[in-house]
């Protein structure tokens, strides 16, 4: 600005102005206006803003204008100083891009908030000093970035990243295993090698590429991606689930799924066909749903993020439902069981297995509808970044031909010498074990 800046005030408010510069195109004379508007928030409310964040007003609504001036371009910016609402709030809100200089936009029937001209310059805890190109109605709004008005929490998010890399490693060993090991033909693994291919897929590229919004076709694509790669896993969750409810429904036994469940190809088709679907007529419907200026993932706009919330909300209640129902189908067996000593530690293990079955199904993924306290939050990160964990020890470290194979595998890779004899290289992985007198007996009878 220059030395010849006029300064016009309004209830604290302040418009800076070179009037001499809007003088010289006015023949010579120029006067300006400042008005401060109370009783219309409604009528311009936050909402009017088109944003994908959380709005509200965070300072008066001011008025702008030049008497006795018709189109008269103004020489150079005009500064508005206008004090917050919230006095009382986080220091230099600016600085994260939070605080928006706005005016109202008039465009035939169409009204709304825009920022076209209009800058924040300057933002602290008591005022915002927003530059603008011209006059008109003026405030400042305050976006949250969010549903609720919290700053990131720096240790949750160590405590997201720490977890969700053990979380990646154990699904790297399962899917080895479930691929390198030699499994009983009756042993079906299609469901829980997908699961764990789709969580590994999806939390790594979430991982590295949520966050990637400097190119918008590519923020698009990983959107895309996300959407299908964890909606696929949801599916292979509740594929699972039927496989298991399969299975006891006929065996009333805690066992590895079988053959005789859904074949290969059905879950297949099921597994990736579904998503793909979903997916397909989402982006159809809404192509411009996937990606945003924040984050490479589904848009709030049109209530897109329904297209995710929907079918997993859908999913995790079948899967709630059914586990219940698995429970009560194993009720007779475990009433049965004896409370001798020799059985304790059997007891113990099967309740464990069936405690954790109840993560690897994914029914943990119900906290993400409760997120209203850190302690959930906490709970949600570390329950479902350990899906893979879970898989890793109910279906590789407690089943005993696994861990025969892991034996052999460091044996070879240490160069140690064993006994000899063939029937190390005719092992095969049999199903789990049921609750008997001697666990590694009951493996061995599968």
């Amino acid at each position: 600005m220059t030395d010849e800046t006029n300064a016009v005030e309004a209830m604290g408010n302040m418009m800076s102005i070179n009037l001499a510069g809007v003088a010289k195109n006015n023949n010579g004379s120029a006067s300006a206006g400042l008005t401060l508007v109370s009783g219309i928030e409604k009528l311009m409310s936050p909402s009017f803003f088109k944003s994908e964040n959380v709005t509200e007003m965070y300072s008066d609504i001011i008025i702008a204008t030049l008497p006795k001036t018709r189109h008269v371009e103004l020489p150079e910016p005009v500064n508005f100083t206008m004090y917050n609402k919230d006095r009382t709030g986080p220091v230099m809100k600016f600085q994260a891009g939070l605080v928006t200089c706005v005016y109202w936009k008039e465009n035939g029937n169409e009204t709304h908030w825009s920022v076209e001209g209009c800058t924040a310059s300057f933002s602290n805890e008591t005022h915002t000093v927003c530059t603008c190109t011209h006059l008109s109605t003026f405030a400042v709004l305050l976006q949250t970035g969010g549903q609720d008005n919290e700053e990131d929490d720096p240790l949750l998010e160590m405590v997201d990243l720490f977890c969700m890399c053990v979380g990646l490693t154990f699904l790297a060993l399962a899917i080895l295993t479930f691929l390198l090991c030699t499994w009983n033909p009756k042993v079906n693994n299609t469901a829980r090698l997908h699961l764990c291919i789709c969580l590994f897929l999806g939390h790594l590229l979430f991982l590295v590429g949520v966050s990637r919004t400097e190119n918008a076709v590519v923020c698009a694509v990983i959107a895309g991606l996300l959407h299908f790669i964890f909606l696929s896993g949801f599916v292979w969750m509740f594929l699972e689930t039927v496989q298991l409810f399969l299975l006891v429904r006929s065996l009333t036994k805690v066992q590895v799924i079988q053959k005789e469940g859904l074949k290969t190809l059905y879950l297949l088709l099921i597994g990736y066909g579904a998503p793909t679907v979903v997916v397909g007529v989402s982006a159809a419907v809404f192509p411009g749903g996937y990606g945003s200026k924040n984050t490479c993932w589904l848009s709030q706009k049109r209530y897109f993020q329904w297209s995710f919330i929907g079918p997993v909300g859908a999913i995790l209640t079948m899967n709630l439902v059914s586990f219940c129902v698995i429970l009560w189908s194993l009720r007779p067996t475990l009433a049965n069981m004896k409370s001798d000593v020799s059985q304790s530690k059997d007891t113990r293990l099967i309740i464990f297995k069936i405690v954790t079955q109840f993560f690897v199904l994914g029914c943990g993924w119900i906290l993400g509808f409760f997120q209203s306290s850190t302690l959930l939050k906490y709970l949600f990160i570390i329950l479902n970044s350990q899906q893979g964990t879970f898989i890793f020890i109910v279906h590789c470290l407690l089943n005993k031909e696994v861990r025969k194979e892991y034996r052999r595998w460091f044996s070879c890779l240490f160069r140690k010498e064993g006994p000899p004899g063939d029937n190390a290289t005719k092992d095969t992985v049999n199903d789990e074990s049921q609750p008997t007198k001697d666990m590694d007996k009951a493996d061995h009878h599968h």
